[in-house]
């Protein structure tokens, strides 16, 4: 039996990646994947002091936080920074998911609650059947990381959700939320 946190943890990151298919973000951004791949390829953390691996992830985490929703989301999809975030202890990827995660998850609310009501609906109802497709399916992604990173990131998503999307929004989710704890108390 998978424990709830894998659970909860994937049905959440399959909710974000179905909806950020649909999410763009209106902000110039400096930085693209292109430089970013290219930045963390020049300036690996492996074997180095610990300053200069906190300057790298902070680094990392700008370049990161200017890509708009959808470059995000290829850059997630693309698994482009798993390595990256495997070579980091416990301790920085907590740090790395504290500079990152609340502006994708603000994106992504701020793009639902832009989002017309008709195509926000599709966006749930196509989570929805990826939800329902992959339910059971797989363990937590490669690069998640441990228990405490798992409910962070599950956190901040929720965090997120309830201060961020209109009430509209809300109610047009629903039905993803519904969904999540039926299948987090179908695993208990």
């Amino acid at each position: 039996m998978r424990p709830l946190w894998i659970k909860a943890a994937l049905l959440l990151a399959a909710v974000w990646l179905v909806v950020g298919g649909a999410v763009y973000f209106a902000r110039s951004a400096k930085a693209t994947p292109e430089t970013l791949v290219a930045y963390v390829k020049a300036h690996p953390v492996e074997g180095r002091p610990a300053k200069e691996r906190a300057k790298t992830i902070e680094g990392v985490a700008g370049r990161l936080n200017q890509l708009d929703y959808e470059q995000r989301r290829e850059f997630r999809m693309g698994r482009k920074m798993d390595g990256f975030f495997r070579e980091l202890t416990p301790v920085e990827q907590a740090r790395f998911l504290d500079l990152t995660l609340p502006t994708g998850f603000k994106q992504m609310m701020n793009s639902l609650n832009k989002m017309p009501r008709e195509k926000r609906r599709e966006v749930v109802t196509k989570a929805l059947e990826e939800m329902r497709k992959n339910e059971g399916e797989g363990g937590p992604p490669p690069a998640l990381g441990d228990d405490r990173t798992a409910q962070k990131i599950i956190d901040e998503g929720f965090k997120s959700f309830y201060s961020e999307a209109s009430a509209e929004t809300k109610m047009d989710v629903a039905p993803l939320i519904e969904q999540m704890q039926k299948n987090m108390q179908g695993g208990r």
